[in-house]
């Protein structure tokens, strides 16, 4: 019986870490959408959000059967309780590379960006799937290392967000309004992507140890 249980939350923790990884392939895929123009890849984020929507729905089905049928303390207690809101994390990181999607297909076949932010958009998406697959990795093996060192690869992408501040205020800025709102609103969601992920990492860190390492703004 014990078997089965331990299974149920290993399976629990599995759905998740698989969720990571679709996410990641999301904003890879949005954001090269974004670079490249590629509305095929584009539709491919928008259609495919909803494998993210439904593993989130099972995931919080398994948990909230969990917690009724098996009533959970202590560590498992809180593996099922983060597991409800690790779900939630990411699948809103799903939804932010959807938003990219969404903006590259809304501009299409313009491009949403212009050249000379491209390079910082590139490396906004290589951090966040970065994080996405450290994520992942850290709810399959409760590293709690790795964890803390995703607070810090998120600096990265913490830079680059206000960078492009200093690119928008720059008086040699040429593109327009829109296009200044389009790279702002961009940017943002790429920041809040990381977001999600760090917090992700601070369940891991509450489920081992019980303590949330510092307050989650996302």
């Amino acid at each position: 019986m014990r078997d089965a249980y331990q299974d149920e939350l290993d399976g629990l923790a599995g759905g998740l870490a698989d969720m990571c990884g679709e996410v990641a392939a999301a904003l890879e895929k949005a954001t090269r959408s974004l670079l490249e123009c590629d509305l095929q890849l584009a539709e491919e984020v928008i259609s495919e959000d909803i494998k993210v929507d439904e593993i989130r729905a099972a995931a919080e089905e398994k948990a909230f059967a969990l917690l009724a049928l098996q009533a959970p303390v202590a560590t498992d207690l809180r593996i099922v309780v983060s597991a409800i809101h690790g779900a939630g994390d990411i699948e809103r990181m799903g939804d932010l590379a959807l938003h990219v999607a969404q903006a590259a297909r809304r501009r299409h076949p313009q491009p949403v960006l212009p050249d000379e932010v491209k390079p910082y958009f590139a490396e906004m998406g290589r951090v966040g799937v970065a994080l996405a697959l450290k994520a992942g990795e850290v709810i399959r093996t409760r590293d709690l290392a790795a964890a803390a060192e995703l607070e810090t690869d998120d600096d990265a992408m913490d830079d680059l967000h206000r960078h492009m501040f200093t690119v928008l205020m720059d008086r040699n800025w040429t593109h327009g309004v829109a296009a200044a709102v389009d790279v702002t609103l961009l940017a943002r969601f790429y920041e809040r992507y990381a977001d999600h992920a760090v917090a992700v990492a601070r369940r891991i860190v509450y489920v081992v140890t019980g303590r949330m390492p510092g307050p989650l703004t996302v």
